[in-house]
């Protein structure tokens, strides 16, 4: 949909002004393959699979969050953090967890790439806002005391067959 097109308010659109099929969030009703993929800095991955969705203080925490990212102005432009619902990572001994991913390949911050946070059940809104905002502006994570990670040496490597 073009920018100076009015939207129906009663359908629903994704963030590229598609309007998207119904009980869907950004499906679009019609694909057009001339539109370019969506840009994003930070892409976080949440488990939800059933141990860490109980454990989460919403059900729809990936709608919660992507809702916080608008209010701050990260679900556009160069900053984009993107949130990506998972299945299980087999990581339930370390409760509700998330996966970091940074776009190196653009204006990704290396030393933020494939962190794995945990407990992420215990974020408050305003926690997930200081989070949302050291990945825009690139801080290290590792010295932010308060996003306790999973050890690197509890994450393992299958072995060699």
């Amino acid at each position: 949909m073009e920018n100076n097109q009015k939207q129906d308010p009663t359908k629903t659109y994704n963030l590229m002004g598609s309007e998207v099929v119904d009980g869907f969030t950004c499906k679009p009703k019609i694909l057009d393959p001339e539109k370019p993929i969506m840009h994003f800095k930070t892409q976080i991955f949440l488990c939800h699979d059933e141990r860490c969705k109980k454990a989460h203080k919403s059900d729809q925490l990936s709608v919660d969050l992507r809702d916080i990212l608008k209010e701050i102005n990260l679900a556009r432009g160069e900053n984009r953090i993107k949130i990506s619902r998972t299945g299980c990572f087999g990581a339930c001994r370390f409760r509700s967890v998330a996966n970091l991913y940074e776009n190196t390949r653009v204006n990704g911050h290396p030393k933020n790439n494939n962190l794995w946070l945990r407990n992420i059940h215990k974020y408050s809104k305003e926690k997930w806002i200081e989070l949302f905002t050291a990945l825009a502006t690139n801080k290290d994570i590792d010295e932010i005391v308060e996003f306790a990670q999973i050890p690197i040496s509890e994450i393992k490597e299958y072995p060699n067959d």
